[in-house]
């Protein structure tokens, strides 16, 4: 094998990277999301955010795999903080920046960080040596251009344990909320497997909605307007307009998936009458939905819970969909039935005592995130088991 850094998609193209990822359907893999991301000017020239794709071929040229690398300016659009990291760097008069993430760029869902036709799902141990091998080859670029770091986030568990035994890369946990398809017939069926009182509050959540006169509408991709997209590019900046903030992605980003990947992109949309006032954009592939942006243009009771939670899990209990994968943080997902899980992310520090110094305040964050998940799993809706 021999291995290749490209700048752009287009110095890939298409046919290459859909040969080397072969059948996955994982959305975040897909050449039309990261030419979106480029083309839409979401990413690149002045963003702070500068691919580098790093291609595994045969000795024949033939491509196997493609690994997502971004050279980075600051820390936003993350999803694993690091702030306090390039502060301290900064008070000794080290340069932090630029860095390389290993990453899906705004986006923190767990999942494949090699995509390749040799192992499509991510689950082949045999296949799984090429971590290692790649983030080698990381820590070579990082060293040949004097970069501080570099950082694989939100891998899948099981190639987050391959570096585990590795003793100059840091490992980092933290705790998400999923919600798993436990042979859910309907939504009826899931909520009759929370204890009484759960159940309660969430049908009367849903109920708040509904005596509220707004319903709800969901949208495979496909099938949206111009005018669809642009109220929910209206409701994703409000979003950040709350904060003072602008949000990192362009309209044009949202515009070119829905017209290049429409069948893997959800759109929830809420209404009063035949006024739209909140909307929720969410991606899937074959096993699982991804909740990824929300807004909205009036404060309801309860709206953002069915937009974002239960009209998601409706959508994966109609589809047959086993795993919901709403995000980051939010505590308030456990009372609907959101598991916690953890998630993970490795880090290669160049400095020995900066490395040092952050991997020990890695291993007290994971004491404090396992006990965490294990405070919020014990306020799970469901019923105890006898």
């Amino acid at each position: 094998m021999k291995a290749q850094w490209f700048s752009s998609v287009d110095q890939i193209g298409e046919a290459k990277w859909q040969e080397a990822i072969g059948e996955t359907r994982y959305p975040f893999a897909q050449f039309a999301f990261h030419l979106a991301l480029e083309q839409s000017k979401s990413i690149g020239d002045g963003t702070g955010w500068y691919p580098e794709y790093l291609m595994v071929m045969d000795d024949d040229d033939s491509p196997l795999a493609i690994a997502p690398t971004y050279l980075k300016t600051h820390s936003q659009g993350e999803f694993v903080f690091d702030w306090s990291w390039a502060d301290a760097y900064q008070r000794y008069g080290m340069r932090y920046f630029p860095k390389r993430i290993w990453a899906i760029p705004f986006s923190p869902v767990t999942g494949l960080r090699i995509f390749s036709h040799l192992d499509p799902k991510g689950d082949d141990a045999e296949f799984s040596h090429l971590y290692p091998a790649l983030a080698e080859l990381m820590t070579q670029a990082n060293q040949e251009r004097a970069f501080s770091s570099w950082h694989l986030l939100f891998p899948k568990p099981e190639h987050a344990d391959l570096f585990r035994h590795n003793k100059e890369l840091l490992h980092r946990t933290s705790c998400q909320f999923h919600w798993f398809n436990r042979g859910y017939k309907d939504m009826e069926d899931y909520f009759s497997h929370f204890s009484s009182r759960k159940r309660k509050t969430a049908r009367k959540e849903r109920e708040k909605v509904a005596k509220e006169g707004i319903t709800l509408t969901r949208t495979i991709g496909n099938d949206l307007t111009s005018e669809d997209i642009d109220f929910f590019y209206l409701c994703y900046q409000s979003t950040y307009a709350k904060r003072g903030q602008q949000g990192y992605l362009t309209r044009e980003f949202f515009g070119q998936l829905a017209e290049n990947m429409g069948e893997q992109i959800l759109l929830v949309q809420a209404f009063r009458g035949d006024e739209a006032i909140a909307a929720s954009w969410c991606f899937f592939d074959d096993h699982s939905l991804y909740g990824r942006y929300w807004g909205c243009m009036e404060e309801v009771d309860c709206l953002h819970f069915e937009a974002c939670y239960y009209q998601g899990i409706e959508f994966c209990l109609e589809k047959g969909l086993q795993h919901f994968d709403p995000g980051t943080q939010g505590e308030h997902k456990i009372a609907r039935g959101f598991e916690p899980v953890f998630s993970h992310s490795i880090h290669y520090i160049a400095h020995e005592g900066f490395r040092e110094a952050i991997g020990n305040f890695c291993e007290e964050e994971a004491q404090a995130v396992r006990e965490y998940h294990q405070d919020t799993h014990e306020l799970l809706p469901f019923k105890q088991e006898s």
